[in-house]
């Protein structure tokens, strides 16, 4: 993620300096306050300048490329393949591709997001509470069994956030913004815990497969990562939550040719088959709208 400063947000936006304080005074534009000093997401300012994008009357803004983005899964990433729906997979993170997707730069969007607190919905709240995504559908994909990631046969004896802390197990990050990342934070917040307390190995890992390589390498002792990977790794495998990992689609988009093959797909018996081979998945309600404008 690209901090910008206060001179080089103004720069970037074309504004003066004079003006980026008022727009702050106001409450106007995304930013925040490290060490008294004011900075600015490059990602939120672009999603700021797109929801203030005016169109001529009747105009339509450009058609999505054909691109799931957002998190990776390995059940999907065969969907894509075995349902001929055309649809390719840029796997970068819940966050980040649900930012991609929220500027109109790709078609849908995987999620699997987490609150500090298990209340509510976070896949459908980070919809409702985005004025931009008025007209997006939440699209039920599965149900994963998420946790942690370890060696075979456990040999740290880890169970949990805590025994992973007391046994100064290395843990592999994931980075900030991805589904797997925020449920960490999840779990330390509930467990009273700090990511500094934790003995955590650099650089992040892009995607589960990249933190199960990185246990078989020996570069690190555990991290979050689905049931799924764990399995396809020969690697054991910690059982924490279950949670939705679901899709979001505009609306004008959900009826078309791409969108509709895949989700006719995921409601197959061949879809239902391999989620059970690859373990870790409920797809009972596969294909189910689960929020609509």
């Amino acid at each position: 993620m690209r901090l910008f400063t206060t001179s080089e947000a103004a720069e970037y936006l074309r504004l003066k300096e004079r003006k980026i304080y008022e727009l702050i005074a106001e409450g106007a534009i995304p930013c925040t306050k490290v060490t008294g000093k004011w900075l600015f997401p490059q990602g939120e300012l672009d999603h700021w300048l797109c929801s203030r994008l005016a169109r001529p009357k009747g105009s339509t803004p450009p058609d999505p490329m054909p691109i799931v983005g957002g998190s990776h899964d390995p059940l999907l990433e065969w969907s894509l393949r075995e349902s001929g729906s055309g649809l390719a997979s840029l796997p970068e993170g819940s966050e980040a591709g649900l930012a991609r997707f929220e500027q109109g730069g790709i078609v849908a969007c995987a999620i699997h997001l987490h609150s500090l607190t298990d209340a509510g919905d976070a896949n459908v709240e980070a919809l409702a509470l985005r004025g931009s995504l008025h007209d997006a559908v939440l699209i039920a994909f599965a149900r994963r069994e998420q946790g942690l990631l370890v060696g075979g046969g456990n040999p740290l004896a880890i169970g949990s956030i805590d025994d992973v802390m007391r046994r100064r197990a290395r843990l592999a990050l994931r980075p900030p913004g991805a589904g797997a990342q925020l449920l960490l934070a999840a779990l330390l917040h509930r467990a009273g815990l700090a990511l500094e307390d934790l003995a955590t190995v650099a650089p992040p890992c892009p995607t589960g497969p990249d933190v199960a390589q990185a246990i078989r390498a020996g570069r690190t002792d555990c991290g979050v990562a689905t049931r799924a990977v764990a399995q396809a790794a020969g690697l054991d495998f910690v059982p924490v939550v279950w949670e939705r990992f679901d899709l979001a689609v505009r609306y004008r988009d959900y009826f078309r040719n791409p969108l509709q093959r895949l989700i006719g797909f995921v409601r197959t018996a061949a879809f239902a088959a391999r989620a059970g081979e690859l373990t870790g998945y409920d797809v009972a309600d596969a294909g189910a709208v689960r929020h609509a404008p």
